[in-house]
């Protein structure tokens, strides 16, 4: 941390997939141990693959396994390869795993075509080479309090600004507080009755009136309602809210009829 491009190529860096602090909170549900996070910096940068492997996993980690991914490349303008990496292995005595590429539909699962699918709100397949929903995290901020004068309060999310968001619109959604999950709906984009120039990230979650200010807060867009609009008014504002809310509702009434059914067929096939 932070993305190597940063220091290599700032003006091409991308926006994130998953935040810092939500790597932290997902990689522990894939294995248990310790997050040893690295501050990727000049130095780091300078090191040639050999110096890294043997400065920082061998003389520091005392590393004895290594899994990388099949097309991994490491050290100085990213010139070792898997094949210096074993070679290093049987030097330093530490094993070298290779992990294979991972396929969803016979094409080979990246961050671009991840970024695509959300792009396109096309969130059943983003989950389904993410591993998870894609999620929004953030603290909950103080906001203008537009949503609780029109009968709508909202969480507002303080996200990382190299986050990459979804189009701007309204989704059905879920949010994750502490160890409550509440059902809701979420608005990403400018507020056209709010002159700031941020997109903001709020949510309206259902059945919930706690004080959460300054909490963690993660939201998961599942689907995508409407494109954002310019209302005239605050009533047509209200109107078109409430329609919102109505299809928000029929998308997870459902969704959770489909589970349903779902848990009603796998538990007669046992």
């Amino acid at each position: 941390h932070p993305h190597p491009k940063v220091l290599v190529a700032p003006e091409h860096i991308p926006l994130l997939l998953t935040s810092l602090e939500e790597k932290r909170k997902f990689i522990p549900d894939f294995f248990d141990g310790n997050v040893l996070i690295m501050d990727f910096s000049e130095k780091l940068q300078s090191l040639s693959a050999s110096e890294f492997v043997e400065s920082v996993l061998v003389k520091t980690l005392h590393a004895k396994k290594l899994i990388v991914g099949y097309d991994h490349a490491f050290g100085k303008n990213r010139t070792g390869n898997i094949e210096e990496l074993k070679s290093l292995g049987k030097q330093f005595n530490f094993d070298v795993e290779v992990v294979g590429p991972v396929l969803y539909k016979d094409q080979v699962v990246s961050s671009s075509r991840i970024r695509k699918a959300i792009l396109k709100n096309d969130y059943q397949e983003a989950l389904k080479m993410l591993g998870h929903h894609y999620a929004i995290y953030g603290k909950v901020e103080r906001g203008l309090g537009l949503g609780r004068k029109l009968g709508y309060p909202t969480a507002n999310v303080c996200y990382d600004m190299r986050k990459l968001l979804p189009v701007e619109g309204v989704y059905a959604c879920w949010a994750e507080i502490g160890d409550e999950y509440k059902n809701g709906m979420m608005f990403i984009g400018k507020n056209h009755f709010n002159p700031q120039e941020r997109i903001t990230v709020e949510a309206n979650l259902f059945d919930f009136d706690k004080d959460i200010y300054d909490e963690d807060i993660i939201v998961y867009p599942t689907h995508f309602i409407r494109e954002n609009k310019k209302f005239d008014s605050t009533e047509l504002l209200v109107e078109q809210i409430k329609k919102d809310k109505i299809n928000v509702m029929n998308i997870l009434k459902q969704e959770k009829q489909n589970g349903d059914e779902q848990r009603a067929k796998s538990s007669t096939h046992h």
